[in-house]
């Protein structure tokens, strides 16, 4: 451990200084400065939200050099009002769940990772500023997301064909997180200051993030960020066990007490009876973050170092027992833990070229040390994950003058993984992936044309086990754009991904603490396809915006993790498998306002979500999110916003074998939000109920539904400033 420790510390400075080294390099002489929006923010155009969400037709960055890239059909955006709103979770999964399309991995209130259009894991892509976080919460559903949600600035969620411009772990969609750790604009003030503080009354939570920019120079800047968020035991509306799991250790209960066993009967009997709170499922976590932009005329250099931290709990199954490493078995055994530590070094450029073939070129690179350690009791460490990681880009655009119009670029990214403890269910591992991408886009009539395409070159190795795999994959993408009715543009795109299968489905084999499985991989497994039609229509109507998406896909070869229905280890055995899969789905979203004058203004928001995957054989993908519609209506006035929404979920009894079906349920939320300061709208006083008649929800995508159910009545109260 102590070489590893030395050989990480070595790493981190080697990569700092080359970071150190490229900024030096960076011409210093002083630009004219690009224009900023008061209070050093980007301007935004009008919309139905008071200036705090791009329109429906707008791409932000995910589409460089790109006008109207319409392979991202199926985007979505959250500003930082947006996710301020829904600060309660430190998890980016359990965020952007009111997103049509989005669902939750709901692991545990300390991890949850995005679903998108019924697919998770490897197959989505969650990326800072577009290159990845560097985790390892696409590996298992109890591994957090290093990303705290309240010290970012923008996140994007994009669906559909082009997210391949990602990497073929972007085949069910990515998250783009944008945030301002690397500055890319000169504050209009001496210095900025954004800040949040917040506390809710259902988790005992405490939060806030600050941040602050200081112009240095003319054209450098300095930038400095961090978050603290602490929270008590989750409350919840009812019982922690869904009706069957209950009643299977009521029964269990009964069988004890016939068998004369009275304390082990009492001990299931209160598991099945624990109420009103999830036991061990508090959290504590902090982030600090520090950057320097050089911001020259129109090219942007800057670099920057992180830290996150957390710790969080695992909530035990009720009623598993489970055998610890020495074949002991333990009774009453302690709350297992994990504590989670990620130092990064990014650095990141921005280049004009000019007015020739190629207008700019962006360079972006990440380093990640990650470490997090499992803790089965206080102070007894069952199995550390450590993984190191690299991964960097470039990107030239061209110039967007002209009938064609894309961008052209290559990857490269490299992971050591390595697992120590008895429980290390995965062999050291290491992973390197080369990629060329492309995406272009011709016409500027009525009708365009658009395509994409990536080949990607990987290979997967396990020394331990003497095994290697070498996967050549190639994805493309055709789309055709119609603009001939006014305000709304609609298309039609067609895809074929193919993705590679990860080290944790090809070598997994053993038992996992956290997710209380033992997991087992398949090294033959092969690669996956997929090919995909989607069809969609965005733009106005009248004074509204609506976006309608319908898609399919077709997969072969498609890669899940299913329970066998047998014990190993007495944990359920959960294997990945391959059998090709046909998902299918629409989504819809409409916002329209009802009222609108120059003081008052009264709009509804409305969206609906619906995804169906089926087998081969004809059984049910596991673990696929029900239809959920949600419907809101929101006052709007200079100081005030008021909303209501009430969004639904059916029951989902479309299931996988030994899978267990979930009921539908309702949430009713509402908010309050004032603006005290008529000169500055950046300052907001918030209060907020959550789920107010307190259901017992639990989300069909989570591997822990039947004991991990949503928060239960929440309110919560919160403050921002911006100055």
């Amino acid at each position: 451990m102590i070489d590893s420790s030395i050989r990480h510390a070595s790493s981190r400075l080697a990569f700092a200084a080359v970071l150190c080294a490229a900024f030096a390099a960076a011409p210093v002489q002083a630009e004219e400065q690009q224009p900023a929006a008061p209070g050093g923010q980007p301007r935004v155009e009008d919309d139905l939200h008071n200036n705090d969400s791009p329109p429906v037709g707008d791409i932000i960055v995910s589409a460089n050099g790109l006008k109207e890239l319409d392979l991202l059909a199926g985007t979505s955006v959250l500003e930082i009002r947006d996710i301020q709103r829904d600060a309660v979770t430190g998890q980016i999964g359990d965020l952007l769940t009111k997103i049509p399309g989005v669902s939750a991995t709901s692991f545990s209130p300390g991890s949850s990772r995005p679903v998108l259009r019924g697919q998770q894991g490897e197959r989505v892509r969650v990326l800072v500023d577009g290159i990845g976080t560097s985790d390892v919460s696409n590996t298992s559903v109890d591994h957090a997301t290093t990303i705290e949600p309240i010290t970012v600035e923008r996140i994007e969620v994009l669906r559909g064909p082009a997210v391949l411009l990602y990497g073929s772990q972007a085949i069910g969609g990515a998250v783009n997180v944008i945030d301002k750790r690397i500055p890319t604009r000169m504050p209009d003030e001496d210095f900025h200051l954004d800040a949040f503080a917040g506390v809710d009354s259902a988790a005992n939570l405490r939060t806030g993030a600050a941040s602050l920019d200081v112009g240095l120079t003319n054209n450098l800047v300095f930038h400095v960020d961090g978050s603290w968020r602490k929270t008590g035991n989750v409350e919840i509306g009812g019982f922690q066990l869904a009706p069957a799991l209950r009643e299977e250790l009521l029964e269990e209960a009964a069988e004890k007490q016939a068998g004369g066993d009275l304390e082990e009967a009492a001990e299931y009997r209160e598991a099945a009876d624990q109420r009103g709170f999830i036991p061990n499922s508090d959290i504590e976590s902090w982030t600090v973050n520090a950057g320097l932009g050089l911001i020259l005329g129109e090219s942007t250099f800057g670099a920057s170092l992180g830290w996150y931290d957390t710790n969080y709990g695992v909530i035990k199954r009720p009623g598993l027992e489970h055998e610890h490493g020495g074949g002991e078995e333990e009774e009453g055994e302690e709350n297992v833990r994990i504590d989670l530590q990620q130092f990064r070094a990014d650095f990141k450029g921005d280049i004009y070229l000019g007015e020739g073939t190629f207008e700019r070129l962006k360079l972006r690179a990440g380093y990640s040390d990650y470490t997090h350690t499992e803790f089965e009791g206080p102070g007894e460490v069952g199995t550390v994950f450590d993984s190191t990681s690299v991964e960097a880009r470039a990107e030239l655009v061209q110039n967007t003058e002209g009938s064609l119009r894309g961008s052209t670029g290559i990857q490269y990214q490299h992971r050591d993984f390595l697992a120590v403890g008895a429980e290390a269910y995965i062999p050291p591992n290491l992973t390197d992936q080369v990629a060329l991408f492309t995406l272009q886009e011709f016409g500027t009539g009525p009708f365009q044309i658009e395509a994409a395409a990536r080949g990607e070159f990987t290979k997967v190795k396990a020394n331990t086990l003497g095994i290697e795999r070498d996967f050549d994959t190639f994805s493309g993408a055709l789309g055709v754009v119609y603009e001939g009715v006014p305000g709304i543009r609609m298309g039609i795109n067609g895809s074929r991904a193919e993705r590679a299968p990860s080290a944790e489905e090809l070598f997994s084999d053993g038992p996992h603490i956290a997710t209380q499985a033992f997991e087992v991989g398949d090294p033959d497994l092969s690669t996956e396809t997929a090919w995909g039609l989607e069809a969609y229509a965005r733009g106005s109507i009248g004074a509204g915006t609506f976006n309608l998406t319908a898609y399919r896909q077709w997969f072969g070869n498609y890669i899940f993790l299913e329970d066998a229905g047998i014990e190993e280890d007495d944990l359920p055995v959960f294997e990945y498998l391959q059998q090709d899969a046909d998902f299918w789905g629409v989504e819809a979203e409409l916002s329209y306002p009802l009222i609108r004058n120059d003081r008052f203004t009264l709009l509804t928001d409305l969206s609906a979500s619906y995804v169906e995957a089926e087998l081969a054989d004809g059984s049910a993908v596991p673990r696929i999110p029900p239809l959920s519609l949600l419907g809101a209506l929101e006052a709007q006035t200079d100081a005030f916003d008021v909303r209501g929404e009430v969004q639904w979920f059916a029951k989902q009894d479309r299931i996988a074998t030994f899978e267990t079906p979930t009921d539908s349920f309702t949430l009713v939320n509402a908010l309050v939000a004032w603006r005290p300061l008529a000169d500055n709208r950046n300052v907001t006083l918030q209060i907020a109920a959550d789920n107010i008649l307190d259901v017992n929800g639990r989300r069909h995508a989570s591997f822990t539904k039947d004991f991990v159910p949503l928060i239960g009545r929440n309110f919560r109260a919160s403050v921002s400033l911006s100055f």
